[in-house]
């Protein structure tokens, strides 16, 4: 078996990966993410919220295959679609692209799916859409974040964040109580994170206790933990890469 094990990869077993930034993954301690948020990898995050992320992990993948088609630059320059970068409806966001509104329809799609999901409130919609009551979950979300940089190839994202449905509004009117749910403070939330689209599909999350990022591996579907526990780098070293980027 090939190692290249200056950059953390073994060749011809399923992908690992070290960071300088955080801890290593070794051949043997391979975790999907579905198995980390399951408790093996210490997280233990309750079986609606595992299936929840099962069903956003789907969606991500399906947004990466979008993004990486050959096709999708003709999807933001239909006619009459793609703005000309003029604000949406002057509400000071950027005008939705096709791209970004089929993102959105993946998004929601899914998490309608999963039956664990109350609100869903998204960058491209005007209002948070109230999905069903028995959801325990509110998601916010941007489905693509800098869509614009595709035609550049340069990489876009999907950044979300999830709280717990608040009861004491369940007796309040739909949009009201999806707002109010959609508006909560951040130290309210239970899981966040960011999929990077790019070279590599990279699932960043957090489930309130370190951060950690899965690649998607295509051979199997699964995303993959690769770099564990992941942390801003000291001072002097942030300041070093600065220096040599320079």
């Amino acid at each position: 078996m090939a190692n290249l094990s200056g950059f953390g990869f073994s060749i011809g077993s399923r992908l690992v990966a070290s960071s300088g930034t955080g801890g290593s993954v070794a051949d043997d301690e391979v975790r999907t993410l579905i198995e980390y948020a399951s408790g093996e990898g210490g997280a233990t995050v309750g079986d609606d919220l595992v299936l929840l992320f099962h069903h956003l992990q789907y969606a991500c993948k399906r947004i990466a295959a979008l993004v990486a088609s050959p096709f999708n630059s003709s999807l933001g320059k239909h006619k009459g679609l793609a703005g000309g970068g003029a604000s949406a409806a002057g509400s000071g966001r950027d005008a939705p692209k096709p791209l970004d509104i089929v993102s959105n329809e993946i998004i929601l799609s899914s998490l309608k799916n999963s039956g664990k999901v109350a609100v869903m409130a998204s960058e491209e919609d005007d209002t948070p859409i109230w999905i069903t009551d028995d959801g325990p979950f509110v998601v916010v979300t941007d489905p693509l974040d800098g869509s614009r940089n595709i035609d550049a190839s340069i990489p876009t994202g999907t950044i979300f964040g999830i709280y717990k449905r608040l009861p004491e509004l369940d007796h309040l009117p739909k949009e009201e109580k999806a707002s109010l749910n959609s508006l909560q403070k951040g130290t309210n939330l239970v899981a966040a994170g960011y999929v990077l689209y790019s070279s590599a599909t990279i699932f960043c999350t957090s489930f309130g206790s370190g951060t950690h990022a899965f690649t998607l591996d295509h051979s199997t579907g699964d995303f993959i933990l690769t770099h564990p526990s992941l942390k801003i780098p000291p001072r002097e070293i942030a300041l070093y890469w600065l220096l040599t980027a320079i």
